[in-house]
């Protein structure tokens, strides 16, 4: 019997209401500059822009898997203005070049998941994904055992990346 140790997953597990609220909404409430940087670091937000924001992944595919996020509530393009996409590429060329210059990756991996048969894990409101990769992560465990391994907590690589997005 394989066991991977993941305690942060119990909360989302439990959380009976998941389906009913939209996390990204909830957790960027605080948008004003005065935010809450307890509860930012709580939601693991790195950045704050004026249209979007970026966070890390609780559920990463890899080390240093972030999200850009516009406020907009959209499950699509629709509705978002040329101003906020052009604020969302910005975000996302700033992400990878923080990333690029913290992590130092080989690659990344970048998308969009528009509904539930292509992956969207959360339909309702489109995100950004950045997903580093180093060569030689994409090792047989994935693949075999069915199991990522992630090398480095999701705290420490928030840590890592936090006091480098504070100067965008």
């Amino acid at each position: 019997m394989k066991r991977l140790w993941a305690p942060w997953r119990m909360e989302y597990i439990l959380d009976e209401n998941k389906h009913d609220k939209c996390l990204f909404c909830d957790i960027s409430k605080g948008k004003s500059r005065g935010r809450n940087k307890r509860e930012d670091k709580k939601n693991l937000i790195l950045y704050r822009g004026r249209h979007c924001f970026v966070l890390l992944n609780r559920y990463p595919y890899n080390s240093g898997h972030l999200m850009v996020v516009p406020y907009f509530h959209t499950p699509t393009f629709d509705g978002l203005s040329d101003e906020v996409l052009f604020d969302i590429i910005k975000t996302l060329r700033d992400s990878v070049g923080i990333l690029k210059k913290v992590l130092t990756p080989d690659g990344f991996n970048m998308g969009l998941n528009f509904g539930k048969v292509a992956g969207a894990g959360m339909e309702s409101h489109m995100h950004l994904h950045v997903v580093p990769r180093w060569t030689g992560d994409t090792d047989s465990m994935p693949i075999i055992a069915e199991t990522r391994v992630m090398p480095e907590h999701l705290k420490k690589t928030y840590e890592k990346l936090s006091r480098h997005f504070l100067k965008l």
